[in-house]
């Protein structure tokens, strides 16, 4: 990718993006869209079945995230408003009702500086940070996904309408140095995982498991729930505070310094979070 902020550096950085793009794909083929100085990324949850009924779930905070890799994720989103909801989600439920879409569905999108909506992609599947909205929908979301494709009906699945609840936040718990980011292998010589009220963890790890180096680093998600943002806050402070794994590093400490950041617990920020927070880590 290359941001062109002028006319005239239009040809030689899209020639650099062309021959770097045929070396790495065998393909050069490019296409430009608007470049968006401080995104935030949102997205959201769908599912739809086979009879031509589709609902939206809300929304996922997708914005504090390294190399655009994920970190954290949160629902809902300080930055949409009820009416932004409302709006989005009938368009997407029209959209995908008309093209027959069925399954379990996430559409992202770049949130501009003005609030404007910009379409990213749409991933045909159950994400990773998937557990944030059955948080605050109280819907399992695997289930509804495996009885959809059952052939059963929305209508059967989930009874009255969607309500938000509260407000959830999930840590993805990663074997990676807190401050280098390199990867950390290895066997796991304690795992003690948090609990309580509004406490969940979802992972396979274990004392004496062992983490390999050839997957993605993801361990654990730690995901909280309170009856609004800065209850989930506190809890998931806490919770990471509890959450024990020796053996090989993770980012748990990480997410206790993102935790008690001022910007971070105001909710204003965006995709360029980290960069501006690691920063700040090295000074």
């Amino acid at each position: 990718m290359r941001v062109i902020r002028s006319a005239d550096e239009l040809p030689k950085l899209f020639q650099a993006a062309h021959s770097e793009a045929a070396a790495a794909f065998g393909n050069g083929d490019l296409y430009m869209e608007k470049f968006i100085e401080r995104p935030r990324h949102i997205e959201f949850q769908i599912l739809a079945d086979e009879h031509g009924k589709v609902i939206t779930l809300g929304e996922r905070e997708c914005s504090i995230q390294r190399r655009h890799q994920k970190l954290l994720e949160e629902s809902p989103s300080t930055r949409v408003t009820p009416k932004l909801r409302k709006q989005i989600g009938e368009k997407l439920e029209n959209c995908l009702g008309e093209i027959g879409y069925q399954n379990a569905g996430t559409i992202e999108f770049l949130m501009d500086e003005d609030g404007s909506m910009h379409f990213i992609e749409m991933n045909t599947r159950i994400q990773v940070e998937h557990p944030v909205t059955e948080m605050v929908t109280g819907v399992d979301l695997v289930k509804a996904q495996i009885r959809i494709a059952n052939g059963e009906k929305l209508s059967d699945i989930i009874s009255g309408p969607i309500e938000m609840r509260g407000h959830s936040i999930e840590c993805r718990i990663n074997a990676e140095h807190p401050e280098k980011f390199t990867p950390s292998a290895g066997k796991i010589t304690a795992f003690n995982t948090p609990g309580g009220t509004g406490v969940r963890v979802d992972t396979a790890a274990y004392t004496e498991g062992v983490i390999p180096p050839y997957y993605d680093s993801l361990i654990a998600k730690l995901v909280t729930h309170g009856k609004d943002r800065d209850e989930a806050i506190a809890r998931m402070s806490r919770a990471l505070e509890m959450f024990i794994v020796e053996g090989i590093h993770t980012t748990i400490p990480l997410h206790r310094r993102i935790m008690e950041n001022p910007e971070f617990r105001a909710g204003e920020f965006d995709t360029k979070f980290m960069e501006r927070f690691l920063e700040k880590v090295k000074g």
